[in-house]
């Protein structure tokens, strides 16, 4: 999606740190419960992220993002814009499901590694939200990652359904999801899955709505979606989808180890949520046979 050049975007609602980060204090395990790269499908052992390391000190960069001209210019201000959208739309949006909204308390981007309330993460650790500390986590490389190593076709509103995505994850926070389903089930239709999918069906209501919503000065902040960006958003949907990850990674598809969804259930569960809005994201009412 392309942001309108004179909309107005808030810096205050991201925040950058830079390469000298803390690795080392604290041995508790990580608890990702947003997690969007499968550590078990990919590998990584994110526990031992959680000390071991060098002390270090974080660095804060300030960014320098005003207007919607920049989010068009910079991957690091076209985070800034989406989520002052992503703010206006659920504050808007939240209480029509009965929630009581508030912002994360933070969206971090950040490089190789971070301290977190869920613990220590690093690039490989992939986009997540931290509902401890109510942050989202972004290493903007990731967005490299989805073309060069998932071979995803890239595009701002593939980025942008990411960050969505995660945002999608606070309102599961704020909703009390995150604290009452189980997250140790695993399968096509367990907790975690339709955790996932209801995310991905967040997003699509925002990207649904976001040529709507309007800066303070009643700008829009983006252009009408176009169908090609919307094929964007689903292929990456589709290349981050737990059957696809598998093939790649290993040859073998185990719908029993999955945690968040085929590449079909989460392209549709994105276009459940571009056509019905929000209302239409409640996975956890369907049978299993329509995730």
């Amino acid at each position: 999606m392309t942001f309108n050049d004179n909309s107005r975007i808030d810096s205050g609602k991201v925040s950058k740190r830079g390469r000298n980060i803390a690795i080392g204090g604290g041995g508790g395990a990580i608890v990702v419960v947003g997690l969007f790269i499968l550590s078990q499908v990919l590998g990584v052992d994110l526990t031992g992220l959680a000390g071991g390391a060098s002390q270090g000190t974080q660095s804060e960069q300030t960014l320098d993002c005003k207007t919607g001209a920049d989010a068009n210019a910079s991957t690091d201000c076209l985070m800034v814009g989406a989520a002052t959208s992503l703010d206006d739309y659920w504050t808007d949006t939240a209480p029509s499901l009965g929630i009581q909204y508030r912002s994360p308390s933070d969206f971090v981007l950040f490089e190789q590694s971070t301290s977190t309330g869920c613990g220590q993460a690093s690039s490989a650790t992939g986009p997540f939200y931290c509902p401890p500390d109510e942050t989202l986590y972004v290493d903007t490389s990731f967005f490299d990652e989805l073309r060069t190593r998932f071979g995803a076709s890239g595009g701002t509103l593939s980025q942008m359904y990411v960050v969505a995505h995660e945002w999608g994850h606070h309102i599961q926070q704020l909703a009390g999801i995150l604290g009452s389903t189980d997250h140790t089930d695993t399968g096509p239709a367990s907790d975690s899955v339709r955790t996932e999918l209801q995310a991905d069906c967040f997003a699509g209501s925002w990207v649904g709505a976001a040529s709507t919503i309007k800066d303070e000065n009643g700008v829009t902040f983006l252009e009408p979606v176009t169908s090609s960006q919307i094929a964007d958003a689903l292929n990456a949907a589709s290349v981050i989808g737990d059957d696809r990850i598998q093939q790649q990674s290993s040859g073998q598809i185990d719908p029993e180890s999955w945690t968040h969804g085929s590449s079909a259930s989460r392209q549709h569960w994105f276009e459940a949520g571009l056509s019905g809005g929000p209302g239409a994201c409640d996975t956890f009412s369907v049978p299993a046979s329509g995730l």
